[in-house]
């Protein structure tokens, strides 16, 4: 009886949506640090570019959407800012992937400005994106 309590705490702590992420990140957390360090500031194994490689400062607003990926501004960019090439809509809604222009653009869903990202890929992952998803659905926290 015992055992099976101590098993069902460890099991609630698991997040299983994100327990079968594998490939170049597969120890990527839900959290803005682990995503900086794996996304945004390195590139992978699959070939994709570091987003820092092109959404940084002096790439120019045009070509980076305005979007400064490098850390220590990547959150302020980010989480509760209007796109630069779509202002009506928010990069990060805490709280809400779906109304998160960021999910749209790594998705490559219809309405977006321009093309999906990263540019002309390879793409994030569907686990690497399903990270970025639970991210922002716990409040996209600057940690």
């Amino acid at each position: 009886m015992l055992v099976a309590g101590l098993l069902g705490i460890v099991a609630s702590g698991c997040d299983e949506a994100l327990s079968d992420v594998t490939g170049p990140t597969r120890d990527l957390q839900p959290t803005l640090s682990s995503i900086q360090r794996d996304i945004f500031d390195q590139a992978d194994s699959a070939g994709r570019p570091a987003c820092t490689q092109c959404h940084r400062p002096g790439v120019g607003p045009f070509v980076a959407g305005g979007l400064n990926l490098t850390a220590g501004a990547s959150y302020a960019t980010l989480v509760g800012t209007n796109s630069f090439l779509k202002p009506s809509v928010r990069r990060v809604v805490p709280g809400d992937p779906e109304n998160s222009y960021l999910i749209h653009k790594l998705e490559g869903r219809t309405g977006i400005v321009g093309v999906r990202m990263p540019l002309g890929g390879p793409y994030l992952t569907d686990g690497q994106i399903r990270v970025i998803r639970r991210w922002i659905e716990l409040g996209a926290p600057n940690d």
